[in-house]
C-alpha cells in the first residue's frame, strides 16, 4: 500500500539562499547535506522535520542560476506545507517582516514562492507531529509535512486512472480531481488539474525542467518486499520502472505518469540517522561509499554553507 508522500524533490540556483529560506525563513531542519547521487559534484539538501520523517521532507538539487525552469504542464505545479491551527497570523508577520510576498489562499491559506520561484502553499490544520525543527520557528507554529501535491496535465482521465484504479488513490472531494493515497491521512493528497483548451494550446504552456521547479514527487512504501511488489505490478501495467535504486537513506524506483511527471516509490527505512546520529543530522557532508574516495576533491569544489542564525 502507497501511504503517502515521501518527499518532494525540486531544483534550485544557489545552495546557500535555498538553505537561508527553507532552514531560516520556514523553520524546517537541514536533515541531511550530500551529493546528488548522479551528479556528485552537486549538492543534494535534505530538509524535514526533526528526526526527517517520511513526509516532511522537500529536498533540493542545487545546480546554479544557469538552469532556468518554466513551471506548467507535465509538473508538480504547487507544494502545501501544513501549519497548526491558528498559526498563520504568525506566519503573516515571519514573511512579511522578511519582505516576502504572498496572498491569501482562502481562509485557511497562505500562497508564496521560494528565492527561485518555486511555488508553495501554507495551509492551517490538524496535523501530527510535535514542530521540533531547526529552532528559527517556534514549535507550536513549525511546518509539519508535506500536506499535499498539484499536478497539472494535458490529460487529467490518463493520470487519474494511474492514481486510482493502479495506485489505490481515493477521491477526496466531489469533482473527483483530488485524491488521498491512504483516506484521513495528513500528508497524501493529491490534486490533478488541467489548463483550459486555449492555454494549453500555447507551446510555452508546457513545463520546463529547471530552477524553480519540481523534479519528482515521490510516494511512501512501508518497505523493500512491498517496493518490489509495485515493480512487478507497473511493469506489468505497462509502465517502464527504474530498478531499484539504493538512495541509501531510502530505496527508490522511478516511472513516470502518463502526463509526463516523475513519480517515485521510496521505502520508509533506512531512514536519516542510518549514517549519523538524530541529534546530528545535517551537520556533516555525508557521502556514499562510491564517492567517499573522492571526498576532498568533492569538498574543494562544493561551496561552503552556512547554517542560518535566525
Amino acid at each position: 500500500m502507497i501511504t503517502g508522500i515521501h518527499h518532494v524533490t525540486a531544483i534550485a540556483s544557489d545552495p546557500q539562499l535555498n538553505l537561508n529560506f527553507y532552514a531560516g525563513v520556514l523553520g524546517l531542519r537541514l536533515v541531511k547535506k550530500t551529493v546528488n547521487f548522479d551528479d556528485p559534484g552537486t549538492y543534494h539538501l535534505y530538509y524535514g522535520d526533526g528526526l526527517g520523517r517520511p513526509g516532511t521532507i522537500l529536498t533540493f538539487f542545487p545546480y546554479g542560476p544557469g538552469s532556468p525552469g518554466r513551471v506548467g504542464i507535465g509538473q508538480v505545479t504547487e507544494t502545501a506545507l501544513g501549519v497548526p491551527k491558528g498559526s498563520l497570523d504568525y506566519w503573516r508577520e515571519r514573511l512579511a517582516v522578511r519582505g516576502i510576498e504572498f496572498t491569501e489562499a482562502g481562509a485557511d491559506a497562505l500562497r508564496l514562492a521560494d528565492p527561485d520561484g518555486l511555488r508553495l502553499t501554507l495551509e492551517e490544520g490538524e496535523y501530527p507531529g510535535d514542530g521540533s525543527g531547526s529552532g528559527t520557528v517556534p514549535p507550536e507554529f513549525a511546518i509539519r509535512g508535506i500536506t499535499g501535491v498539484v499536478l497539472t496535465v494535458r490529460d487529467v482521465k490518463l493520470t487519474i486512472h494511474l492514481l486510482t484504479e493502479i495506485m489505490g488513490f481515493t477521491p477526496q472531494n466531489e469533482n473527483g480531481q483530488v485524491f488521498e493515497a491512504k483516506p484521513g491521512a495528513s500528508f497524501a493528497r493529491v490534486a490533478v488539474i488541467d489548463l483550459p483548451e486555449e492555454l494549453a494550446a500555447n507551446p510555452r504552456a508546457r513545463g520546463l525542467n529547471g530552477v524553480g521547479t519540481v523534479h519528482h514527487v515521490a510516494f511512501r512504501v512501508p518497505n523493500d518486499a512491498a517496493q518490489e511488489e509495485w515493480l512487478a505490478k507497473l511493469q506489468t501495467q505497462g509502465f517502464h520502472v527504474s530498478p531499484v535504486m539504493d538512495r541509501f537513506y531510502f530505496h527508490s524506483i522511478y516511472y513516470r505518469e502518463p502526463g509526463g511527471i516523475l513519480f517515485e516509490l521510496a521505502t520508509d527505512p533506512p531512514g536519516f540517522a542510518a549514517d549519523e546520529p538524530a541529534e546530528k543530522l545535517g551537520e556533516g557532508l555525508k557521502l556514499p561509499e562510491q564517492y567517499e574516495k573522492f571526498r576532498s576533491e568533492l569538498e574543494a569544489h562544493l561551496p561552503p554553507l552556512k547554517m542560518p542564525q535566525e
